[in-house]
């Protein structure tokens, strides 16, 4: 008797003759037919996305109490049992070909740290790579492997703009070391800026499985275009719950682009900060209901300012995208085309449209980077002057200027009054500081106690000490 396979198609259920089945495969013909299959998109895609083998040498601190002990330390240093070894760490991610030329595109954390970088294709073939651009703040790097006369497959950029919830995707990787694995999915949300993501990133949120070494591969649409690059996973376990998450391919352009002009990524200088509309806040400015951004401050000379945006604005729209709070803003001006971004706004029952300038953040006044020395609280710490193009780089929020610590010198004075990587320094004695020069005039007068106001993660605290 034949045996007889069941073949579920849109709830309706039919037996087939195995042997009749088995003849009728064939390869897809036509975009309708491919929906039945995704083999043909995946012969065409896969060889591109690369597994990436990194290592890297660390140091890792024997544990030991009594030798961490700084009266110890200053005679036994690293040698004593509470020193420093070193171990080789090896780490796997994967990567996705988007040149001929050889370059790779990842995730920043595969090749963190990396010593040695070497790419593996999809058909055994491995190179060495060069790590030749990095975008920390997207998690993306570009790698470059010497393809020399060889042939390397593809994959185009597709627009992660026009993805729409629903729509199926391949997620290309190689999870678990188990080799390159593809999985399937829908698109579950678009521009997504949950905080619990991560801070300050734009993603696109699918359910295909993405595990532990997909970090890096391909998301893939069913047009055979590269939309992502996936990046995390919302998990519990360390496996995959259906919530995952890549980085739109739109800001991989952008990448790609600065690399091959020979320059640097600018992120552009809003000039302007602000928060989601919530509901009390659309009662009060007669909104019908909350959407939007609300800004709280417009800076003199900003780009904002100079757009003709006041503080108060509602910010409905950038580049024609809904935005409804500051990362989806700045990733819409992020990628946005030409030196200037259309805006929408709200101002007192009226919606208009602004034309904001794309530029660098200034860096005025110039950081002059300061190590404290004096006998003073500030001993071991080491400021910057804070600048636009500071507030940019280390992400800071509600500060216009002030003195930033960027590092504080272990067994330092500042060190044990718990002074802290990125502290803004606001005020000393009663005294604002805007400058580096002043915080250092500050020392020099050796006052018989200290008064210090700082900004810390968005919240003003007052410190206190005696000389």
């Amino acid at each position: 008797m034949t045996r007889l396979i069941a073949v579920l198609f849109l709830g309706f259920v039919a037996a087939v003759p195995l042997q009749a089945a088995v003849a009728a495969r064939a390869v897809p013909a036509s975009a309708e037919e491919v929906r039945l299959s995704y083999a043909p998109l995946v012969k065409r895609t896969a060889p591109a996305v690369v597994n990436i083998y990194t290592r890297r040498t660390v140091k890792q601190r024997r544990v030991s109490p009594l030798f961490d002990d700084p009266f110890f330390r200053r005679f036994f240093g690293d040698r004593g049992p509470g020193g420093t070894r070193e171990r080789v760490q090896n780490s796997l991610g994967s990567g996705v070909i988007v040149a001929a030329n050889g370059l790779i595109v990842t995730n920043y954390h595969v090749i963190e740290g990396a010593d040695e970088i070497r790419v593996v294709l999809a058909d055994r073939r491995e190179f060495d790579a060069e790590l030749v651009m990095t975008e920390e703040r997207n998690d993306l790097a570009l790698l470059q492997v010497d393809a020399r006369d060889a042939t390397l497959p593809v994959l185009g950029f597709g627009d992660s703009d026009q993805l729409e919830v629903g729509d199926l995707i391949l997620a290309i990787g190689n999870p678990f070391r188990v080799g390159q694995t593809v999985t399937s999915g829908i698109v579950s949300a678009t521009a997504r800026t949950s905080r619990a993501i991560g801070d300050g990133g734009v993603f696109i949120q699918t359910d295909a499985a993405i595990n532990p070494g997909n970090s890096g591969g391909a998301l893939v649409d069913l047009h055979g275009n590269l939309v992502g690059v996936n990046t995390a996973i919302f998990s519990r376990s360390g496996g995959s719950h259906g919530i995952g998450f890549a980085i739109p391919v739109n800001l991989v352009k952008g990448l790609v682009a600065a690399h091959q002009a020979g320059g640097e990524t600018i992120r552009p200088w809003l000039g302007a900060e602000g928060e989601s509309v919530r509901q009390d806040i659309a009662q009060a400015l007669g909104l019908e209901r909350p959407r939007g951004i609300i800004l709280s401050a417009v800076y003199p000379d900003g780009p904002f300012e100079r757009a003709g945006l006041r503080k108060n604005d509602v910010i409905l729209k950038a580049e024609g995208e809904t935005v409804d709070d500051m990362v989806a803003l700045r990733y819409r001006l992020e990628t946005a085309d030409g030196d200037r971004a259309q805006v929408t706004y709200w101002r007192r029952g009226e919606t208009a449209t602004a034309s904001v300038p794309l530029e660098a953040p200034p860096e005025n006044p110039p950081r002059n980077e300061t190590v404290l020395q004096g006998r003073t609280p500030f001993n071991g710490v080491r400021v910057i002057n804070v600048s636009p193009a500071v507030v940019e780089e280390f992400g800071l929020t509600g500060v216009a200027d002030g003195v930033l610590v960027t590092g504080v010198r272990r067994e330092s004075i500042g060190r044990r009054l718990g002074f802290r990587t990125g502290d803004v320094i606001e005020e000393v004695n009663g005294r604002s500081v805007s400058l580096v020069r002043e915080l250092v005039q500050l020392e020099q007068d050796e006052p018989e106690s200290w008064q210090i106001i700082l900004r810390r993660g968005g919240k003003r605290l007052r410190m206190e000490f005696r000389s």
